[in-house]
């Protein structure tokens, strides 16, 4: 599996929020010949007396020379994620990261923002040079 070239940034960035990374990757096996792949999982205990968060992590760039085949690309792993999570581990929320610039850019178009919305996508807006978590926007 190729890693996302921001893999790493974000993977500090939620062990700095917090967070405690579970799986890198997280595999699926969907059938015997098809298993899926997502970036990261990880969870946080909310409180000591309830159950903890878990999410998965799809991690995205933005860095070819096509943002929108990326994110043609992004939405379709996030929606085949989320698909098979809801099967195998349903207690567990998907995010797609992506990095701070290309969403206050090119995720400001109304055409990405309608498919956002319409496919209600959770995301993770990291900030690759700090390793932080800017915004996250359920």
């Amino acid at each position: 599996m190729a890693r996302d070239i921001f893999h790493q940034q974000v993977k500090n960035a939620l062990v700095k929020a917090g967070w405690n990374i579970t799986h890198d990757p997280l595999t699926i096996r969907i059938s015997e010949a098809v298993k899926l792949q997502i970036d990261l999982a990880a969870e946080s205990t909310i409180a000591a007396e309830r159950d903890s968060e878990k999410i998965a992590v799809e991690i995205k760039s933005f860095i070819s020379d096509s943002d929108i085949s990326a994110f043609h690309t992004a939405l379709g792993q996030y929606l085949n994620y989320c698909q098979a999570l809801e099967e195998y581990e349903p207690d567990r929320i998907v995010y797609l990261a992506v990095p701070v610039e290309t969403y206050q850019d090119f995720f400001q178009l109304s055409f990405i923002q309608r498919s956002l919305k319409r496919f209600q996508v959770k995301l993770i807006i990291y900030n690759p040079r700090q390793e932080e978590i800017e915004q996250w926007i359920k």
